[in-house]
């Protein structure tokens, strides 16, 4: 069913999405682009994933806990590599039922997990769509140089006080996926 209550797009962004970006480098949400400082002697780790309503998440999900499952994929994909994250871009392709309380719960679902890990929305896009939702992250991440994981790896992740993060294996290994779990004494398989 239609939702009868959509907000536009610059609705969205001001309202839901620029309280998530981080303070300089996304500048406001209000350019197309995100300007990200460098970090000597690091490199930047980059990964991406996309979900699918009716693929990757039924259409009556609570579109908070899509948010959630969104961001989570893409830093447990940080964290398998030992990388540091800092931020991400964000695309959301909204469908006829995402009315502004949808949007509303995805934003808080962002806010709620962008505080437990630390990271903030660098930039992204925003879009309507007869079709399903789909939703679209690239987060970005640190690691010392020359020391990011190697494929099939794992990492020990040091940067999240989180109680469980899953760590994967190469392109669409989720069902191998492997749990890793907060100790006192760090990140343990």
């Amino acid at each position: 069913m239609p939702a009868l209550d959509v907000a536009g797009e610059f609705e969205t962004i001001d309202t839901l999405l620029a309280p998530l970006a981080h303070p300089e480098w996304a500048r406001g949400l209000r350019d197309d682009v995100a300007a990200l400082p460098s970090r000597p002697g690091f490199d930047l780790v980059l990964t991406k994933d996309a979900i699918v309503e009716g693929v990757h998440f039924l259409p009556d999900d609570p579109l908070d806990a899509v948010a959630r499952k969104l961001l989570r994929v893409n830093l447990s994909d940080l964290a398998a590599k030992g990388a540091e994250p800092f931020g991400y871009l964000l695309a959301c392709q909204w469908s006829e039922r995402c009315g502004w309380p949808e949007r509303q719960a995805f934003a808080a679902g962002l806010a709620e997990d962008q505080a437990t890990f630390g990271v903030h929305l660098l930039g992204g896009d925003t879009v309507s769509t007869p079709g399903p939702a789909a939703f679209s992250l690239t987060a970005l991440g640190w690691t010392p140089a020359g020391r990011t994981a190697p494929a099939r790896a794992r990492a020990p992740a040091t940067w999240c006080s989180s109680p469980v993060i899953s760590a994967t294996g190469g392109w669409g290994c989720a069902p191998r996926a492997e749990s890793c779990r907060w100790t006192p004494s760090g990140w343990t398989p």
